[in-house]
């Protein structure tokens, strides 16, 4: 081969290799940029779990809380003289009265229920009976 022509070919593998050592270049910093990406995914995702377990700990909280207060009115409409509950319960939607009458202990509901009017108690009866049809048998 003459000089001219490894001259040219000495020069295209340089810069060959110049195209490739930059291409290099450019994946290591993407890779570096990947990491950096990776490491902040990582720390998002920590602190939404993080999120999500005060969110959870704040709703069973808020259940609770929730489940109390009615247990605690529930136990007020029983201590109630019958006739007094009975013209609360007149005032209430019938979905209402029947959910605080289906936790009663039975004897205080039937004196309740036995003070309503008879549309009254007919409608939150319908209510308490349909309650589970739709749940499933099987």
């Amino acid at each position: 081969m003459d000089q001219d022509r490894i001259t040219t070919v000495l020069s295209a593998i340089r810069e060959r290799e110049k195209r490739v050592e930059e291409r290099e270049n450019q994946i290591d910093i993407r890779k570096k940029a990947l990491d950096v990406a990776l490491v902040e995914i990582e720390r998002r995702l920590d602190a939404l779990k993080l999120a999500e377990e005060r969110l959870g700990a704040t709703l069973a909280h808020a259940e609770t809380a929730a489940e109390d207060d009615l247990a605690r009115l529930t136990s007020v409409y029983e201590n109630m003289k019958p006739k007094e509950a009975a013209a609360l319960f007149e005032a209430m939607e019938p979905e209402f009265s029947a959910g605080f009458l289906a936790r009663m202990r039975p004897d205080v509901a039937a004196k309740i229920m036995s003070g309503l009017e008879p549309q009254s108690a007919y409608s939150i009866s319908a209510v308490l009976a349909g309650r589970n049809a739709q749940v499933p048998k099987n």
